[in-house]
């Protein structure tokens, strides 16, 4: 009978778990990506993961320090979403969803198991699952690394638990591979060979074998050790290979994190102040436990805003609890081990090393709270033992603080429904951040809706004067509405605040060019260039200065740079091209014309400069009248033949194949097309071809001079 009971309960509980875990979150399925703060970054602009799981994007996630994190696993898992729906954001949240729900249930599970307790281990998992500081794990795409670890940490701790119970090295086995797989997913699993430490005291009660220390003298034995020393012995032992792969993962992580940059310079931020935004941290991340109001996906390090004395109380508060649960963990185990896995955990995101501009952050509190769930969920049923009607009061309780957490979670995770709410949002509730309006701008920028990024970009430089990323965004806004001094301007304060920015330089490049300052733009260009020896847009943007100031060798040189940096670049190869077409090179310029189109294959431009070239070239070992009308014909379909320079290169490959009359009818449609645009010059010059046409006579370009046609190369 009690055994249907319990089976009908961990029936109903799974349920509950389940229906209120996917109601809270599946209204994720319908939002976008998170661009501007790492699921650009981590996906949608990242082709390794974008292509899917192929040999290359495998090797690259096994060898990458991409993001400043070496994370293999996460990779994979996103690569396996691209393979399976492609740049589909909805259903990479579902994913997250799946996992964050398979971790509630993994941890209910093993939390029973091992305690034998269900209502508490249920509170837990309920709490873990509705909990509104755990929305930005869930939530947030680039964050499967969250969701995917605690999923390989909950499988090690079942694992672990197994091999406690009845010992095999294949369990044991089992255990540390787990563990692996969960560093390889994110590293800050690293302290978890001291949750396994803590789980041994409770709720596995390993250390309740030693002996009872007994008064008087005791015969010595040369022979055996003492039994607790055997236990201690055997514990230290079969954590020392989860401490060696944890101290693998810290320095592999130190060295990718250097590697990108995320580590924050030592002179950046003192140790007194990380040491005392650790004591904040916790006071906070506790605050928000009881009390998760104002979430933001971001709050700015702002520990210069609390005296020494506020410091030293959060500080005392720390420590004071630590030696209370001590205390009290005599006869309530569950105390120390809640408190010390909540601290413990948090550890490597405390902030002693910086990673990031973030004072603290919600997801940081995935793991963490567990430990502050425990607490609460063994805690307070012994605080009301003597309580009259105590199960029904704390069933009721709980239910209504779980209602309120469900509800508090299903509107913070609405804020993630894109780039703009989201970033809005962390604006409206937190004081100064200026990230948050940087990004903000960033989204509006993303949908061309300059003037309101503007407008975020200077809110962001107002909080933050000196922030150079603000400043570099205002110039791109600027460049984009055609204010070429305002962008000139910002992009100099970018470069006063970092003067390396050769993003910065290089749009100030673009500024200078717009305003007809030809000497300074190919100074600021090639400061760029000599920030960045790799900068292939740079090199690009010289390229089209030099054609402008008539330099073309000069041109060809910096634009072969910049392909040979980036062979992928379609624009390069293009206006490379039309410069060697201008200095008579025609066998090169054809080839990366057809470069330019196996790159984009709509680019019409391209098309139309390929078939002009194909059709009136006076070498005839490069004329091909049959590829000219097939590529002009196809950017004739592309611009629905109302492109009256498209319809002109036609008609010339027509009167290549001497097909004369289609020729004569195209140039002629031509030509009523041109007197609709008001364009004599360009009239005038298809007159001129359409006088061959009619004496059955093909144009070539170089045997009759006529003044060029600006359309044309």
């Amino acid at each position: 009978m009690f055994e249907s009971l319990k089976k009908s309960a961990l029936i109903f509980i799974c349920f509950a778990l389940t229906a209120s875990t996917l109601l809270v979150f599946w209204q994720v399925h319908t939002f976008d990506f998170v661009n501007f703060f790492d699921d650009d970054d981590y996906v949608s602009n990242n082709q390794h993961v974008s292509g899917g799981l192929t040999a290359e994007n495998i090797r690259w996630a096994f060898t990458s320090g991409h993001a400043a994190n070496w994370h293999p696993l996460t990779w994979l898992s996103l690569m396996l979403d691209c393979q399976m729906f492609g740049l589909h954001p909805g259903r990479m949240h579902l994913v997250n969803v799946v996992l964050h729900l398979a971790n509630t249930l993994l941890l209910f599970m093993v939390l029973s198991k091992m305690t034998g307790s269900l209502w508490p281990s249920a509170f837990v998992a309920a709490a873990f699952a509705l909990h509104p500081m755990h929305v930005e794990s869930v939530a947030w795409i680039t964050e499967r690394k969250d969701v995917l670890s605690t999923f390989f940490l909950l499988l090690t701790l079942a694992a672990y638990a197994g091999y406690v119970k009845r010992p095999s090295v294949f369990k044991y086995i089992a255990s540390l591979i787990l563990f692996a797989l969960g560093l390889m997913a994110k590293p800050m699993l690293v302290t978890l060979p001291i949750l396994l430490l803590l789980l041994d005291y409770w709720p596995l009660n390993r250390l309740d074998s030693l002996p009872a220390k007994t008064s008087g003298r005791q015969p010595r034995k040369l022979a055996s050790p003492p039994a607790g020393r055997v236990i201690w012995y055997r514990i230290g032992i079969e954590k020392i290979p989860f401490f060696a792969l944890a101290v693998l993962s810290s320095g592999i992580t130190l060295i990718a994190q250097r590697a990108g940059g995320a580590i924050k310079d030592v002179t950046a931020l003192s140790l007194e102040s990380r040491a005392a935004n650790v004591f904040l941290s916790y006071l906070r991340y506790l605050g928000k436990l009881f009390w998760p109001q104002n979430l933001a996906v971001f709050y700015p390090f702002d520990v210069d805003r609390f005296s020494f004395l506020q410091i030293a109380l959060c500080a005392l508060l720390v420590f004071g609890i630590s030696v209370l649960v001590i205390c009290l963990g005599r006869t309530r185990k569950y105390l120390p081990v809640g408190w010390f896995w909540f601290v413990i955990t948090l550890i490597p995101v405390i902030g002693l090393v910086q990673v990031g501009g973030q004072a603290f952050a919600d997801r940081y509190t995935y793991i963490p709270y567990i430990g502050l769930f425990v607490m609460i969920s063994w805690g307070l049923p012994e605080l009301c033992s003597k309580w009259p009607y105590r199960n029904a009061t704390l069933g009721v309780t709980a239910a209504l603080v779980l209602t309120a957490l469900g509800i508090g979670t299903y509107r913070q995770a609405g804020h993630w429904n894109n780039s703009i709410t989201l970033f809005s949002h962390a604006s409206e509730v937190t004081k100064n951040n200026f990230t948050a309006n940087n990004n903000l701008g960033a989204a509006y920028s993303h949908l061309c809706r300059w003037q309101e990024a503007i407008q975020a970009f200077k809110q962001a430089i107002q909080f933050k004067p000196d922030f150079a990323e603000a400043y570099y965004n205002l110039g791109i806004a600027y460049i984009n509405l055609g204010r070429w001094q305002e962008a000139m301007e910002a992009c100099k304060q970018a470069i006063q605040f970092r003067a390396e920015y050769a993003e910065a330089h290089n749009n100030l490049g673009t500024a200078y060019a717009n305003l007809g300052r030809w000497q300074e733009t190919i100074e600021a260009y090639r400061q760029a260039i000599r920030i960045k020896p790799d900068f292939a847009e740079a090199y690009y943007n010289l390229g089209n200065t030099y054609v402008n100031l008539s330099r073309r060798q000069e041109a060809i040189e910096v634009y072969r740079q910049a392909i040979r940096i980036r062979p992928y670049y379609a624009k390069a190869h293009y206006d490379l091209a039309n410069t060697l077409l201008s200095e008579g090179n025609f066998g090169e310029a054809i080839r990366h014309l057809k470069r330019s189109l196996e790159i984009e294959p709509n680019n019409i431009g391209a098309k139309n400069n390929l078939a002009w070239m194909l059709a009136v070239c006076s070498d005839p070992a490069v004329r091909n009248p049959s590829e000219a009308i097939r590529l002009a014909q196809e950017a004739c379909t592309a611009t629905n033949s109302m492109n009256f320079s498209v319809l002109d290169t036609l008609g010339a490959a027509y009167a290549s194949a001497g097909r004369f009359a289609e020729a004569i009818e195209t140039a002629r449609t031509a030509l009523a097309l041109v007197d609709t645009k008001d364009r004599s010059k360009i009239k005038d010059d298809i007159q001129y071809r359409l006088t061959f046409y009619t004496q059955g006579k093909p144009y070539i370009e170089s045997a009759q001079k006529r003044p060029s046609d600006p359309n044309k190369p």
